[in-house]
């Protein structure tokens, strides 16, 4: 969430930045400073009032300590007067608060000076490539056909048990995801990334505190019973542990990192473009977060960024990086950077990770804060995918085929327990 302190201080640069975004409610940040104004009137009355109750309140006392009851009795019915006041006044000042919540809550976040403007995703721009694009033996099969082959996954099997988008992982296909996450999670750990073990359903508070309410309900899975929301990443439980909580600015910088799966309702339509494990409503992804100290948001993301892309190549994979156009951008991020893996036999770019820094945005909404000489300010949270798994999986079986099998990048032979599926 927006503070209320920028969109006043700086109203024109606002509008700027949101048109960035291709934000079509520009007109909001007027109607939200008007009803700040309207706040803060119905504040002062509202101070003032309760301030003349306790000052005639006190009058009311000195006046029978002298024993002026007559004079007493005229100061309490003028405290009767003020207190009827004082409700209506109590009660518009909440609803303009509400109201004035629920408008910040439709503001997206001011994305950063480095954000290329642009609509659509053909518009973003590559920071920088790496790998080689493998020359594939003849008779190469995408994915889908590999994992039937080797019969490593079963999508027939996941569309019975739950429906489309939810693939089962056997054999060769569930070691190899396994070797994968602890090989990740191990890479995190070794840059000082704390392990967490988080669950996989949250409150609305933590939705709220991250940004995924009230923009992404419809592609959220909800359990009604007890209003909990599956997660979508582990960014969620891992960046509200520190929700409402004040950290000295020696904690700083906070670095964490947490194996889940994610469930996502928005898996897309159907066709070649989302078969096998291209798009799916539920995946296993490793996650790392930071909280970070405002004037270093930027050189962490810089060193998030670099860590991701170290991992990518350790894999041995063909990459891209994409500093994400406005348009293209996530609802909470100020700057996000995507990473793409080449996928061999589709012959197309598959997105992997998004690092991406939220600046305040998130913080604000959590009170997410730390204490720096004596006065308390709000952290800035930054995340990414340290990495996701099935197109990762998916880059690496088609890359990696030939005759004989899957051949399967060095790092994770002693993961896997083997060179080859």
């Amino acid at each position: 969430m927006l503070q209320l302190a920028v969109l006043r201080n700086d109203t024109a640069k606002v509008k700027e930045r949101l048109a960035v975004k291709n934000f079509k409610e520009p007109e909001l940040v007027d109607q939200i400073i008007a009803l700040d104004d309207e706040r803060r009137k119905l504040s002062f009355q509202f101070d003032d009032t309760k301030a003349k109750v306790n000052a005639t309140s006190k009058e009311i006392g000195g006046l029978m300590a002298k024993g002026q009851k007559e004079e007493a009795e005229a100061k309490k019915a003028d405290v009767e007067t003020f207190k009827k006041t004082l409700a209506p006044i109590e009660q518009q000042l909440a609803s303009t608060e509400q109201q004035l919540t629920e408008l910040l809550l439709r503001l997206p976040n001011l994305p950063s000076e480095l954000v290329p403007p642009g609509k659509t995703p053909e518009e973003n721009v590559e920071v920088r490539s790496g790998g080689s694009k493998p020359e594939l033996p003849a008779g190469a099969v995408p994915h889908w056909d590999l994992a039937k082959r080797y019969d490593l996954i079963d999508f027939e099997l996941g569309n019975k048990l739950t429906g489309a988008g939810f693939p089962v992982y056997k054999g060769n296909g569930a070691k190899l995801q396994r070797a994968l996450i602890q090989y990740f999670l191990d890479y995190n750990a070794a840059a000082g990334y704390i392990e967490h073990q988080v669950p996989h359903l949250v409150n609305e508070a933590s939705a709220y505190g991250t940004g995924q309410l009230p923009d992404k309900e419809g592609q959220m899975y909800h359990a009604t019973v007890d209003n909990f929301y599956l997660i979508p990443t582990s960014e969620v439980p891992l960046t509200n542990i520190y929700r409402d909580v004040i950290l000295k600015d020696t904690d700083l910088p906070v670095r964490l990192t947490a194996y889940t799966p994610c469930f996502r309702r928005e898996a897309g339509s159907y066709g070649a473009h989302v078969r096998g494990l291209n798009r799916l409503h539920q995946f296993d992804k490793v996650e790392i977060v930071q909280l970070v100290h405002p004037a270093r948001s930027y050189e962490v993301l810089d060193e998030m960024v670099a860590h991701v892309e170290k991992l990518v190549q350790s894999l041995g994979l063909p990459y891209r990086i994409l500093r994400l156009c406005g348009g293209d951008m996530s609802f909470a991020s100020a700057l996000t950077y995507d990473f793409e893996v080449w996928s061999a036999a589709q012959e197309k770019w598959l997105e992997v990770s998004s690092v991406s820094n939220f600046e305040s945005y998130q913080t604000n909404r959590m009170k997410a804060r730390f204490k720096e000489d004596g006065k308390t300010q709000l952290l800035h949270s930054l995340n990414g995918s340290s990495l996701a798994l099935p197109r990762i999986l998916a880059a690496l079986l088609e890359n990696n085929q030939d005759g004989n099998g899957i051949k399967l990048p060095p790092v994770l032979h002693r993961y896997f327990g083997s060179e080859m599926i």
